[in-house]
């Protein structure tokens, strides 16, 4: 990964529910425009790590940041940060599609028009740009104005990372996005993902080790240590790290041995 630069450094995190130490001094650089996963047993710390990115956990009471996270050099918990404008820079997409109750078409536009576009022209440019890059808009041009909730869970899923890239991200979050769809759509959200690599840095969670090693060019093994915090195990090049891990516990991991 030398000949990517890096887009986002973490550097000794650690994160808190309330006295609960969730994740411990957590250190690595994400590269651009590449996808990184992040894998290891349940209850590790996985999504609460991929959701101090675009700073989710801020939603639940109690939760205590320490440590830096740099986007380039934007500061993602300096107190001067918009909340608002981290999210436009890093979008998500959730464990099932979670799609508004409204038009495929106003389902796009929501987020621009939070953002300030308000011509008509400008929208409908959007929309059909964000569903041509999902490979949505050859089956959706003329049912924009139907229900986003009548596609299948792969297509829901596709209006949804449509949805996201509407606002321009530069990165996009993908938490376990495929765990709840079939073979053929997790599989098309797999090519999606290659496809989308080219121009957005992306973070995938995922408990699929072959996804992991089909998809990404970086992962992180995080486990749970002896004092019970979640802490990042080995950080590698991802067929480097199921080739020839670094840590028995990776080994282990990635084998089955447990998890």
């Amino acid at each position: 990964m030398q000949d990517k630069g890096v887009k986002i450094r973490t550097n000794a995190l650690n994160l808190y529910y309330g006295s609960f130490h969730a994740l411990g001094d957590i250190t690595m650089d994400i590269y651009d425009r590449t996808i990184t996963a992040i894998i290891g047993p349940s209850g590790c710390g996985k999504s609460t790590l991929l959701r101090v990115f675009n700073r989710m956990n801020d939603l639940i009471p109690g939760v205590k940041v320490e440590g830096s996270i740099f986007i380039d050099d934007f500061s993602v918990y300096d107190s001067l940060t918009d909340v608002v404008t981290l999210r436009k820079k890093v979008g998500m997409v959730f464990q099932r599609p979670n799609v508004f109750p409204k038009s495929i078409y106003d389902n796009i536009a929501i987020g621009p028009r939070q953002h300030g576009v308000k011509r008509a022209h400008v929208l409908d440019e959007i929309v059909e740009r964000s569903l041509k890059q999902v490979a949505l808009w050859n089956d959706v041009k003329d049912k924009l104005k139907n229900p986003g909730l009548g596609l299948t869970a792969g297509e829901q899923q596709r209006l949804c990372i449509a949805r996201a890239i509407a606002i321009e991200p530069e990165v996009i979050l993908f938490d376990e996005s495929c765990s709840a769809l079939d073979p053929e759509s997790t599989m098309k959200i797999e090519e999606l993902m290659l496809d989308l690599v080219k121009k957005y840095t992306i973070i995938i969670v995922t408990h699929n080790m072959e996804q992991a090693l089909r998809v990404s060019g970086m992962s992180a093994f995080l486990m749970i240590g002896e004092d019970r915090v979640g802490k990042l195990v080995e950080y590698s090049p991802t067929r480097e790290m199921f080739m020839r891990p670094k840590d028995k516990r990776t080994e282990d991991y990635i084998t089955g041995r447990f998890g």
